[in-house]
């Protein structure tokens, strides 16, 4: 099922403490807002609309660097009214289409949370995620004897909650002039629609308090997941007057064959990043047998690679590239070839490696009929 986002990041979180507003603070090495998008990219939205303050669009771009999918609304001064900003901002695109409105202080969104939310909404207004009260709740009013308010029945709402997008703009529509809401639930429910609940997750909490940010810190590092990738590739030397290894293209008396720059380095490499993220090899996105990739420049299909994992929200770790060969020799530029891929990839450099090897004249390698390599990456993604 497609859906759109919005997720509303116009707040200034007084209440989390001096400094930033909270959906620009560091949680986990990387910006609050940053988690959340990541979560419904994974997730496959088709549209994610990020709105914000004037502000805080100043720094959007450096928090989102990278990921692509998402625009910027401009929000307003109430929750409601930029969530009404995000819904307007959508593409043209069906009016029952879901759409998932979320807050961007609840960063630990997870895939789970938003298949279960998409199939409470069928047959529905709306579905929201929601955990049953468990504390006993007291009742302190002011000169009034504290009381005890039974559990039974409640629930914590959380967010992302999701509606038809005309269901819920047209509920916007007729909330007009009354008390602000405190959910979009609230809203559709007093237009008269039927929501759903869907399972909550105890890990999505809101940070509100600073003393909430010192939790999510140690919850971060288990909302992600470490993916290992390999790769391997070989070409055979043909006539030429140069080769392509990692980017830097390095003067020889042979070149290596292949159907595009055959850059063995970049395509192990490429490899790697897919089978990190379980998307097949370089065959199934560049296949050979198609005429626009006759003599392309890898770059073009290591970029892909490392779009389709920022995509599904994760983050190449780091890379590691052994080209094995005879010649041409290869320490003479390895920097080159490092700082390339580092560029290629926005990594910093610390986290690129290229080295080489022979097979001591065994082998195809050996004898001088091809150049070999391999590769190992490690990449972060959503649990």
């Amino acid at each position: 099922m497609t859906f759109s986002a919005v997720i509303v990041a116009a707040g200034s979180g007084t209440r989390a403490g001096p400094g930033q507003a909270k959906q620009w603070r560091s949680l986990g090495g990387k910006p609050v807002l940053r988690w959340s998008v990541e979560s419904f990219l994974a997730a496959g939205a088709a549209e994610i609309v990020v709105v914000t303050t004037e502000e805080g669009a100043l720094v959007l771009q450096g928090a989102l660097a990278g990921l692509r999918g998402w625009k910027f609304a401009r929000g307003g001064a109430t929750r409601a009214l930029s969530v009404q900003a995000g819904l307007a901002a959508l593409s043209d695109r069906p009016s029952d289409e879901p759409v998932l409105v979320h807050d961007a202080a609840r960063p630990f969104l997870m895939r789970k949370t938003i298949d279960n939310l998409l199939s409470a909404l069928v047959g529905k207004d709306g579905a929201i995620p929601a955990l049953p009260v468990a504390d006993t709740l007291k009742c302190v009013a002011p000169g009034a004897a504290m009381t005890t308010t039974s559990r039974e029945h409640l629930w914590r709402a959380q967010t992302p909650q999701v509606f038809g997008r005309a269901t819920l703009a047209s509920a916007y529509e007729a909330w007009s002039g009354q008390a602000e809401p405190t959910d979009d639930a609230q809203v559709v429910e007093a237009a008269g629609g039927c929501v759903n609940i869907a399972p909550g997750d105890p890990l999505l909490m809101k940070l509100t308090y600073p003393e909430d940010f010192a939790m999510a810190e140690r919850l971060a590092g288990s909302a992600r997941i470490t993916r290992i990738g390999q790769g391997f590739d070989a070409h055979r030397w043909g006539p030429g007057g140069s080769v392509w290894l990692c980017g830097v293209e390095i003067a020889h008396n042979e070149t290596l064959v292949g159907h595009s720059d055959a850059d063995a380095g970049l395509h192990a490499l490429t490899d790697a990043l897919l089978g990190a993220i379980g998307e097949g090899d370089i065959g199934d996105h560049f296949p050979p047998t198609d005429p626009q990739w006759k003599g392309a420049a890898s770059d073009k299909f290591l970029i892909h690679a490392a779009d389709l994992v920022r995509a599904k929200g994760g983050a190449i770790i780091n890379v590691d590239v052994t080209l094995i060969c005879e010649r041409p020799k290869i320490k003479p530029h390895r920097a080159a070839m490092r700082n390339r891929l580092a560029e290629i990839l926005s990594l910093p450099l610390d986290r690129v490696s290229v080295k080489a090897t022979t097979t001591e004249q065994m082998g195809f390698t050996g004898r001088g009929e091809g150049l070999a390599a391999q590769a190992v990456v490690a990449v972060e993604t959503p649990a």
